[in-house]
């Protein structure tokens, strides 16, 4: 499942939020999505892997710890993250209305030069289930 939120109706609106449903498994069968941070020189962005809350929306056999790695176009490693409260900015996820409802879910923000990313969810644990990647652009 693919969403795409646009805030404004007008010509010269901008993409705020994009996320991506799928199943999470073990080995190479993770849950990968790209992002690319363009038409600017760099970007603030919040990336969320979310597991255990989807079961309020009615989602079975959710993933109950994800966890979340964020690679640059190079396959390097820039950032990763298990249980977002954990994280050092975790106060600015909470500041932008961002936190995820479950300690167990992953959040990282991030200040990104223009490029490709691909941001991907793991189960702590070899865990597998359902999950949610979600990348929000910040003002």
């Amino acid at each position: 499942m693919v969403e795409l939120y646009d805030l404004s109706p007008l010509p010269n609106s901008t993409l705020r939020n994009i996320s991506t449903r799928g199943s999470v498994g073990t080995g190479d069968n993770v849950l990968i999505s790209g992002f690319i941070i363009g038409d600017v020189a760099s970007a603030t962005v919040i990336v969320r892997a979310i597991g255990p809350s989807l079961a309020a929306y009615g989602v079975s056999g959710v993933l109950s710890d994800p966890t979340l790695t964020i690679y640059d176009s190079s396959g390097s490693v820039i950032a990763s993250n298990d249980n977002w409260q954990d994280n050092v900015n975790s106060i600015h996820i909470g500041r932008n209305g961002l936190a995820p409802p479950n300690p167990s879910e992953s959040a990282l923000v991030l200040h990104l030069p223009a490029g490709a990313y691909t941001a991907i969810v793991r189960g702590a644990n070899d865990a597998t289930g359902n999950a949610l990647v979600e990348v929000y652009h910040l003002h």
